[in-house]
């Protein structure tokens, strides 16, 4: 085991080399081979014999496959093998997981790189340990039959927009490309689109997108658009925790990513399993579980997690610094926080 470990250490540098663009593996399956390198590498860290440190978690929304990844990781074992005794909050629209965090309801939470950012300029020491979700899933949805091929086909336009951080990006679509639109106050559902009562609709891939289409309406029909593709990416679910505990534990913080991480793995190399979990999940919540939908959800993670764009578990400073400016320019911010004082993940690995 020993020996194995050190060759998976050996490959897992060699990818991270300066020069891994010469690694022989694409850039197609680069995020896939160093994740797994990192889950192997860092299960031989054996936490046997030490005592387990009691943490909890809240995810930002109640119990779906968007959160797979910790339901799993935590039901396989995976935080206790990295020393930690999880409890896991359920979240939901009345739980607000940085509010948990501030109030020391909670140790770890996710919740969206932009409104980590907007409460951290507002003075609220919360920090990113690891960035989950690489690339935006954000997007709006229009019929073709609507004449609406491009972005300048929403000009006059009646645009279905969700209030809060999820009116950000689309609002900067629209500030882009000079666009004056009718905006609608959209509820959580995509109805007021089915019936015609907007030209377009926000929309989450892995949720709201897949209710469109299993309503009826063939994808071929739908113009989409991915406000990453336009150069908008806004990175979604990060995990979040105090200042305070990262100074006082990181290695508590380190454990807590890595255990997460390898729940994503798992998951995704198990995804059967990983929805037998979500659904028990669920059901233990009372939330009305449709299991074709759930996998669907499952495999957009999978998109947006594992994607060439960064290692998962860290987050970009490109991707930062897009979503800083975009805030800025939409009056939410007036100076962002130090990319440095914000992130405190795998900084160097990230170099």
């Amino acid at each position: 085991m020993e020996r194995n470990g050190l060759r998976i250490k050996a490959a897992f540098d060699c990818i991270w080399r300066k020069d891994r663009v010469k690694h022989k593996a694409s850039a197609e399956w680069f995020p896939f081979l160093a994740l797994a390198a990192l889950v192997f590498f860092t299960a031989t860290e054996s936490m046997a014999g030490t005592e387990l440190k009691k943490a909890s978690f809240i995810p930002q929304w109640s119990p779906q496959a968007q959160f797979a990844g910790y339901y799993v990781a935590y039901e396989k074992g995976f935080y206790r093998q990295h020393g930690i005794d999880l409890k896991i909050i359920q979240g939901g629209p009345e739980r607000t997981p940085t509010e948990y965090l501030k109030k020391g309801g909670a140790d770890f939470a996710t919740t969206w790189l932009s409104t980590a950012i907007e409460l951290r300029s507002r003075g609220e020491r919360i920090v990113n340990i690891g960035q989950i979700i690489q690339r935006s899933a954000l997007m709006l949805i229009a019929r073709k039959s609507d004449g609406i091929l491009s972005p300048s086909d929403l000009e006059g336009k009646k645009v279905g927009i969700w209030g809060g951080d999820f009116s950000i990006q689309p609002r900067a679509f629209l500030r882009k490309y000079g666009l004056k639109v009718k905006i609608v106050p959209q509820s959580f559902s995509v109805n007021l689109f089915l019936r015609g009562g907007v030209d377009a609709t926000s929309a989450m891939w892995y949720n709201e997108y897949h209710t469109i289409i299993n309503s009826g309406v063939d994808p071929e029909e739908l113009t989409t658009f991915f406000f990453d593709a336009y150069g908008l990416n806004f990175p979604e679910d990060g995990i979040y925790a105090s200042e305070k505990l990262c100074m006082r534990d990181p290695e508590l913080c380190s454990a807590f990513l890595k255990a997460s991480l390898q729940g994503w793995d798992y998951a995704f190399s198990h995804q059967e399993e990983a929805l037998d979990i979500v659904m028990k999940y669920m059901s233990a919540a009372k939330i009305p579980a449709s299991r074709i939908h759930q996998k669907w959800m499952l495999m957009r993670m999978k998109d947006i997690i594992m994607t060439v764009r960064s290692m998962p578990g860290v987050l970009d400073m490109k991707d930062y610094e897009t979503v800083c400016r975009e805030l800025q320019k939409s009056g939410l911010i007036k100076k962002p926080p130090e990319f440095t004082s914000f992130y405190r993940g795998r900084q160097a690995d990230a170099q």
